[in-house]
């Protein structure tokens, strides 16, 4: 039962749909430990814009880059042998991916040329990178997720800083997912997947993290959170997997929900005009959602 008024209800538009050339199964681990082992003809994620007004995003069943024009026309930039997750898109114009497969990999849009960013730490492989966000100052935040879950609560944070220093924030979190830091940068919100909740992690001064604690909870689905994004009044955009994307105001409060029908809303982005349209990655259908939302996403960090 919750104690807040019923949040209002938002019908979503589709924007664009993959062409059934695009279509194709691909076998994989990640298919067999993450589908059942039924390849889906796309699965996306990592939704990203850049300055031009196009919509790049991430396949990650086979392991392509894909960019959607604002016309609506479809093409593969990129593909590797990987599993891409997250992406995120710098100044340059050239882009940064959390692959589940091989770690942070740097990504040139022109080329299509994928090269490695930071594979391992320590000596160590990554268990499996889902998103990632950028600070203001440059800093990298990323997720470690892999096969975590409350069987297994070892998923990670890390922070890559602009001096090349990768730090551990925390090791001890069933399912880490989406990220996004807070507007004054001094928290970071994050999705637990299978804890069904979304965390807050307190920046101290040195960057270390203090008092970690569960901002909202969550119910019901078919996974639990998946990717966030940050609105202009700091308030947060959850996709819940089987139930829609959530807006809930700066102190978690529920002000606004996109109904999916249960089906796998995984990420979203902001664009459009005022930058208020929410653009949702829908990854069984292979298809790009939207929903006008009141209050403008905020204005996104790059770096060169």
């Amino acid at each position: 039962m919750s104690l807040f008024a019923p949040p209002q209800r938002l019908v979503p538009e589709e924007f664009a749909r993959l062409p059934e050339t695009l279509r194709k199964k691909t076998p994989s681990e990640w298919v067999d430990s993450n589908r059942g082992g039924v390849a889906p003809d796309s699965f996306f994620e990592g939704p990203s814009f850049d300055r031009a007004g196009n919509l790049f995003i991430t396949d990650i069943a086979n392991g392509r880059i894909l960019k959607i024009t604002p016309a609506g026309d479809w093409s593969v930039i990129a593909e590797y042998d990987g599993w891409p997750n997250g992406l995120v898109i710098r100044q340059d114009g050239k882009m940064v991916i959390a692959c589940y497969k091989r770690g942070l990999l740097n990504l040139d849009p022109a080329t299509g040329k994928v090269t490695p960013l930071r594979e391992t730490h320590n000596g160590q492989s990554f268990k499996g990178l889902n998103d990632l966000t950028y600070a203001a100052n440059g800093d990298l935040y990323f997720t470690d997720q892999g096969q975590t879950g409350w069987q297994d609560p070892t998923g990670r944070v890390y922070r890559l800083t602009t001096a090349g220093r990768l730090d551990l924030l925390i090791d001890k979190v069933p399912s880490p997912n989406g990220l996004v830091l807070n507007l004054h940068e001094d928290q970071i919100y994050l999705a637990v997947t299978r804890a069904n909740a979304v965390w807050r992690l307190p920046l101290m001064k040195d960057g270390t993290l203090a008092k970690v604690g569960t901002f909202i909870q969550l119910s019901g689905g078919t996974g639990g959170p998946d990717g966030l994004a940050l609105d202009a009044e700091g308030g947060i955009i959850v996709c819940q997997l089987g139930i829609g994307v959530w807006r809930f105001d700066r102190l978690g409060r529920p002000t606004h929900l996109i109904d999916c029908e249960g089906l796998p809303w995984t990420n979203a982005c902001f664009g459009g005009p005022g930058n208020k349209t929410l653009y949702i990655t829908e990854s069984h259908g292979g298809r790009i959602l939207t929903a006008t939302l009141p209050v403008a996403g905020r204005k996104l960090v790059s770096h060169a």
